[in-house]
């Protein structure tokens, strides 16, 4: 994959592999001292103290292309290189990476252990009562990958509900609700830690399809073996939150940190840095470009949801 040029960015990451496990799933979580959620109250702002140190703490899971750990052991894809950008727009050229299942960013992100999650997680207002979210920074939709000839002939979310399929999702993704809503049963879904596992299951004969993003899907393509397809023909869901709006998200009393996040993501999207961006992690810069009519707000609010 083409990296952007902002090697200067990227060449002093400091990855560190820390997995944030021990939270709850109800993203609940005390200061642990790392400073994420000690918010604006007493002394200098966080903001101020991340300008102060040069180094942000931005937790990711591990799903291409969003923000994942590269063959060179760098956190890269579309949103950490834009999070990068941001920050670079801050004065902040250390980006010093957390690596956590997904299911555990907004409970890491409470307990203070990043200062802001950057995988291009889908806003929703769920996750909204937990975290702040920036803007929007990309759209995206779904997909499904099945057993080579798609056996069950399953080409829907209300194919996989029918036919009684099981499905294997990424614990704490987006599409667990959507299949539900579809109709798709409880016993019929299987959560794993991330997308590679989703795949071996598929591949292992523990479930009949996989769903994700279209771009997770696509990229993890291209390094599966030839006994899983990409359903070309899939239908996407017509539910509330299809299509999905990806952002950085923040800790709810840092709200001087994401309006300065807000104000120079605005600049590098109308200088279309964050269109390069999406492109060159393989992104269509038209179909999955941050939206202009819709906000953070509405989405929260279920007004655009």
């Amino acid at each position: 994959m083409k990296k952007l040029l902002l090697t200067s960015i990227f060449g002093i990451f400091l990855v560190v592999l820390a997995a944030c496990g021990g939270g709850s799933d109800d993203a609940s979580g005390s200061d642990n001292g790392d400073g994420g959620s000690e918010g604006e109250s007493g002394g200098d702002s966080r903001l101020a103290e991340i300008q102060e140190a040069g180094t942000v703490t931005v937790g990711f899971a591990n799903e291409e292309p969003y923000g994942y750990q590269g063959e060179d052991g760098e956190l890269t894809g579309a949103s950490p290189e834009i999070t990068a950008a941001v920050f670079a727009e801050l004065g902040v050229d250390n980006v010093e990476s957390k690596l956590s299942d997904y299911s555990q960013l907004i409970p890491g992100l409470n307990a203070g252990n990043f200062d802001v999650i950057t995988s291009g997680m889908a806003i929703n207002p769920d996750r909204c009562e937990n975290a702040d979210f920036g803007e929007p920074e990309m759209t995206y939709g779904e997909g499904l990958v099945v057993p080579a000839g798609n056996p069950m002939d399953l080409q829907s979310y209300s194919d996989i509900a029918e036919s009684g399929a099981t499905v294997s999702i990424m614990s704490g993704a987006t599409e667990i609700g959507y299949v539900q809503e579809m109709g798709v049963s409880e016993d019929q879904i299987q959560e794993a830690s991330d997308i590679p596992s989703t795949f071996s299951a598929v591949q292992s004969g523990r479930a009949d399809v996989t769903t994700g993003t279209e771009m997770t899907l696509r990229m993890a393509m291209e390094t599966a073996s030839d006994d899983v397809e990409f359903v070309e023909d899939f239908e996407q869901p017509d539910i509330e939150g299809v299509p999905s709006y990806g952002a950085a998200a923040f800790h709810q009393d840092n709200d001087e940190l994401r309006e300065a996040y807000n104000e120079e993501l605005q600049k590098l999207i109308d200088d279309g840095t964050v269109a390069e961006i999406l492109e060159q992690n393989g992104f269509d810069p038209e179909n999955n470009a941050p939206p202009e009519d819709i906000t953070t707000e509405e989405i929260c609010s279920g007004e655009k949801y």
